[in-house]
Parts: C-alpha cells; sequence; structure tokens
C-alpha cells in the first residue's frame, strides 16, 4: 500500500501495522556499532550481567527507528517530505534480545502548512509493544505531507 496524502489522514484515526519484528542480538549489536554508542549495556554481556536487567539491553535509539519504520508503509511510504521532529519520546519497559514489537500508529493532530500550500503537517503516535503486551516506546513524531493536489 503506498502512503496517504495529507487529506487521507483523520484525526483519531489508528493504525494497528501488520509487521512484527523479532529483535536479534545481531540487530542490537550491528546498530550500536554503526551509530558509535559504546555503551556495555548493549554490548557486554559479561558487563550487564551485573545491571538490575541482568542481560544486555536493546539499544534505545534502534527500537524508536523500528517503532516509526514499520509504520511506513501503512502510512507514509512514497507522501512524506520529510520529519519535523519528535517529541516526548520515552521508554517505559526494556527491549532485549528475542522479544518481538509489533507497532501502533495514531493520528493526533493535522495542519494545513503556512509556508507551503501544497503540504500540511500530521502529527502521529507511536507506540510498540512487546509480545507481552507491554508498552516499550512511545513518541509523537510530526512529518510534512504532501497534499494529494500536489502529486
Amino acid at each position: 500500500m503506498a502512503g496517504l496524502y495529507y487529506e487521507e489522514f483523520e484525526i483519531g484515526r489508528v493504525f494497528e501495522h501488520a509487521i512484527r519484528r523479532t529483535v536479534t542480538e545481531m540487530d542490537n549489536v550491528l546498530f550500536t556499532a554503526l551509530t558509535h554508542n559504546a555503551q556495555p549495556l548493549h554490548l557486554d554481556a559479561e558487563f550487564s550481567k551485573n545491571t538490575e536487567f541482568g542481560k544486555p539491553l536493546v539499544n534505545s535509539i534502534f527500537t524508536l527507528g523500528l517503532m516509526i519504520g514499520v509504520s511506513v508503509v501503512d502510512t507514509t511510504l512514497g507522501t512524506t517530505v520529510g520529519n519535523l521532529g519528535m517529541t516526548d519520546v520515552r521508554f517505559p519497559k526494556p527491549v532485549f534480545h528475542g522479544d518481538t514489537l509489533r507497532s501502533t500508529t495514531t493520528i493526533k493532530d493535522k495542519r494545513e502548512s503556512k509556508s507551503r500550500p501544497t503540504m500540511g503537517i500530521v502529527v502521529f503516535e507511536h507506540r510498540a509493544f512487546n509480545q507481552r503486551d507491554e508498552e516499550v516506546a512511545y513518541c509523537l513524531r510530526s512529518g510534512l505531507m504532501l497534499k494529494k493536489s500536489a502529486a
């Protein structure tokens, strides 16, 4: 499914994204290494044994990217101009290797762009849940979206 245009988003609409993803150790180590994050909580199993979690945590920025990434096909594929910002980012529960995540997106707000008449701004509320239905990530994201008339 191609992404939706600004006019097609309705405030309050909820997307239950069909894509689910089991997070692997490779995902975590590769992402953490690619982003030069030397935090031993993500990379060092021996170090992590002595933390309150007892094992490595998945890098929260990977979790954020995955949560937003799985929303693209249903919402913004080919119709977004770009992200304007993310707020209220939080991670209420940790993610571990082997957790399977699913995500939802709710349209919280939308408005016409004042400076770009062929575009509008949509506020997306993203949530990610693990296999126990515990919320593991949350954020509000503002996206600059093309209008159908501009396509």
